[in-house]
């Protein structure tokens, strides 16, 4: 599920690169390093060339991103615990609303929620001056689109 939300095709994840994969929030280094290694495999490769080839269709139907959605174009980083719901749960919502989610904060960052024991993204994104919500502030803002 995590991968289908940024990838479409089976192509567009073979040629992901381990930072865009890194990146998700929800996969780790490891497994994008797992995902890129797969994806080099020339036996894997010759399975999903022969698949094609005899008419397997190895892609999804690419999500329409209303930008109507309240959070479109958004970018969220999630560090430290949250009490109301779990990080995998705040992301769900903000994939619901149109944002999206990073493991990584950067001048690309709109947003960071920071829960309790945030560590070193919150400091990362003092220094880069994206806005920083807390869970508070967080729920209100997406408590207005959505019940939680």
């Amino acid at each position: 599920d995590l991968l289908s939300r940024h990838f479409f095709s089976i192509d567009e994840l073979k040629f992901a690169k381990y930072e865009d994969l890194s990146a998700i929030e929800g996969i780790g280094e490891k497994v994008a390093e797992s995902i890129v290694n797969f994806f080099k495999n020339p036996d894997i490769i010759g399975m999903l060339e022969k698949l094609q080839k005899y008419g397997v269709k190895l892609y999804g139907e690419k999500q329409d991103v209303s930008k109507d959605l309240p959070l479109a174009g958004k970018t969220f980083v999630l560090t430290g615990a949250l009490q109301s719901m779990t990080r995998i749960a705040a992301s769900d919502i903000i994939v619901e609303l149109g944002g999206k989610t990073s493991s990584s904060v950067s001048k690309n960052t709109d947003y960071v929620v920071a829960g309790e024991e945030p560590g070193s993204k919150l400091d990362k994104a003092r220094k880069l001056n994206v806005t920083i919500l807390n869970e508070e502030e967080f729920l209100n803002l997406i408590s207005a689109y959505k019940q939680i």
